[in-house]
């Protein structure tokens, strides 16, 4: 095990170093700049290399490269230009907002996905697998801001059910220890603080989970529907094993390796790819931040915090390798 977590930490350094070069030739390459962000279209040229020199943007790309690797290895994302506040305290801030988002529309997907992908797949041809399977597509195929829209005009605009923007309600003055709203709440002992979080939670959340939901529901069902025909599981059955037995620890442990690897996939996609569902309902965190930071072409922002979520994403498949030696010995083994 300790092995193996060493082997994926050391395969961690090739992957952000060419990471972190592509993404700066690539900013490099943008039309535009910072400069002309900041003075606007009618700015001058001079005005313009003046700005360019205050931030170093006039020196050669190998040497801005060099010193924003510099800085990186200094735990220095150096500074918004948009904000002039460090990058590092941008991300720190909104970082949790995502971060609940992300767990959020994870846990919804996992909770509904798996059991309806394994309840279909036990039921292959009746109404329930038809409507599993049609449903699945039909999450996919719609686009996510779509359907963020849509559960906002009807859910909180038309019946009022559910608040239609932000983290929590202005009249809230909880206290915040992990900047996660609703576990905050529930740490603390403020009860409406938390309750009012979820609230505000619930409409993004389901948007955001559409397509990991279509995802996990599809490969579950073919995944059981490929173990079930496994030769150990029929052994099983013609013991006279009790079904949950079976269910639990022939079919389920087996049919849950490939759903592991796309929950990983997944949750790295989500905590990259909220940016229009967090735009959609004003929710603050790194996905709309991103979205005005390439309107301004903020490269100290973009910079930070698309590496950052690399390093999340690469960190979230070492926990699902893990998962899989948990699972199945045999990976252990090798």
């Amino acid at each position: 095990m300790l092995r193996l977590i060493v082997r994926r930490l050391l395969q961690l350094i090739p992957t952000l170093l060419g990471l972190s070069v592509l993404l700066f030739l690539w900013l490099n390459r943008l039309p535009g700049g910072p400069a002309a962000a900041l003075l606007g279209e009618r700015a001058t040229a001079a005005d313009r290399r003046q700005v360019e020199a205050m931030l170093g943007l006039d020196q050669p790309v190998w040497i801005q490269y060099g010193r924003f690797m510099r800085r990186l290895a200094e735990l220095d994302l150096g500074t918004s230009v948009r904000t002039g506040r460090p990058v590092w305290e941008e991300f720190t801030q909104r970082f949790p907002a995502t971060v609940e988002l992300g767990i959020a529309a994870m846990i919804i997907a996992i909770l509904v996905g798996v059991p309806l992908g394994y309840f279909a797949a036990k039921r292959r041809g009746n109404w329930l697998d038809v409507s599993a399977v049609s449903g699945s597509l039909i999450g996919i195929c719609i686009p996510v801001f779509f359907l963020a829209f849509i559960l906002k005009a009807i859910f909180a605009v038309n019946l009022g059910w559910f608040p239609s923007v932000g983290r929590q309600s202005t009249g809230i003055n909880a206290t915040e220890v992990t900047g996660l709203h609703v576990l905050d709440g529930l740490l603390t002992g403020e009860w409406d603080a938390s309750w009012d979080a979820l609230m505000h939670l619930v409409l993004p959340a389901i948007a955001l989970s559409s397509i990991p939901l279509a995802i996990i529901t599809r490969m579950t069902r073919a995944s059981v529907l490929e173990v079930l025909q496994e030769d150990y599981v029929r052994t099983a059955e013609s013991k006279g094993l009790h079904q949950r037995v079976v269910r639990a620890r022939h079919v389920m442990r087996n049919a849950l390796l490939p759903v592991i690897t796309a929950v990983g996939l997944l949750t790295g996609g989500l905590l990259s790819g909220a940016v229009l569902t967090e735009s959609v309902f004003a929710w603050g965190g790194i996905g709309s931040f991103i979205r005005i930071a390439i309107d301004a072409r903020d490269y100290p922002v973009l910079m930070g915090f698309i590496l950052f979520i690399a390093l999340t994403y690469v960190l979230i498949n070492l926990l699902v390798d893990l998962a899989y030696s948990v699972i199945d010995p045999r990976v252990r083994v090798h």
